[in-house]
């Protein structure tokens, strides 16, 4: 679900790797299967596991907070097919499959829903195109978050979504892997633009909260370092920033708020603790 990563620790010796797919590097960590460890999942290796160990000794809460943003996807995929009549998804990020992928929960509201899904993760292909790319209604595209006109340009892409109707564009946990030189807004900004009005915009991200929750922010820098440390990129911004990614946009009810108070509902059953604040999300409609 994420950039290629730039590892700065020791990998795991020849002699422990473990077994995997042809193309799959089992001695680096990827975001992608530590996100899948932190959900229960079984597609992750020994060196994910080390860098959740080291996640968990900041935040021992992070597989709530995994749980509260796949129940985010959840309720905000379910409002674009449900309520806001989004037919039509663009998943940056995708990550591996799980259990309520996109076009399971789109097409139980309205089975005609396409969705293409975006990643870049060796891991995430082998598995998202056996698992994602499930019928003419769904496929996977190669790519990086970072190459947002090589994603919009696609012949898959182009395939299932008309720019000329509305989108829904959604990117789960993908903009706080791109660093600040990276341009996360203008990446953003690249994406929606061709999107036709009425298309809606899901954002997750990484927040610190500042002054407003000191103790909070104290933990989302020690996380932030050992992300940058361990597995690349990861940036934790600030309220401020965030919202610049929908810059233009009419950012519905109740804006940019902690996962679990957007819109929560009676099946939900994530309760993060610390990251509670540091993990924000919004939706936002084009006009």
């Amino acid at each position: 679900m994420a950039p290629p990563i730039r590892t700065k620790e020791p990998t795991v010796p020849e002699s422990e790797q473990e077994r995997a797919p042809r193309g799959i590097d089992t001695t680096k960590p990827s975001v992608s299967r530590v996100y899948d460890y932190m959900l229960g999942g079984k597609d992750n290796y020994e060196i994910d596991r080390q860098v959740a160990a080291a996640a968990l000794q900041v935040a021992p809460d992070a597989p709530e907070a995994a749980m509260a943003n796949r129940e985010f996807l959840r309720r905000t995929v379910h409002f674009l097919a449900a309520e806001a009549g989004i037919r039509q998804f663009l998943d940056i990020g995708s990550g591996l499959p799980t259990q309520g992928n996109v076009h399971e929960i789109a097409q139980a509201v309205a089975p005609q829903s396409r969705v293409v899904y975006v990643d870049h993760d060796p891991i995430v292909l082998v598995h998202g195109r056996a698992l994602l790319a499930v019928d003419a209604s769904t496929t996977i595209v190669e790519a990086d978050a970072r190459e947002p006109e090589k994603i919009l340009d696609d012949q898959k892409t182009r395939s299932l979504i008309d720019f000329s109707e509305p989108v829904g564009l959604l990117m789960f946990g993908i903009l706080h892997h791109l660093g600040d030189d990276e341009d996360p807004a203008g990446v953003a900004a690249a994406l929606i633009g061709p999107l036709a009005p009425g298309s809606h915009v899901v954002i997750s991200h990484f927040h610190n909260p500042g002054e407003e929750h000191p103790e909070v922010s104290k933990q989302a820098y020690e996380a932030e370092r050992i992300f940058n440390e361990r597995l690349g990129t990861g940036r934790w911004r600030t309220r401020e920033e965030i919202l610049a990614y929908f810059d233009g946009l009419e950012l519905l009810e109740p804006g940019l708020v902690p996962l679990p108070e957007w819109r929560p509902g009676p099946d939900d059953r994530a309760t993060p603790g610390i990251t509670y604040h540091t993990f924000v999300g919004g939706v936002a409609r084009k006009s």
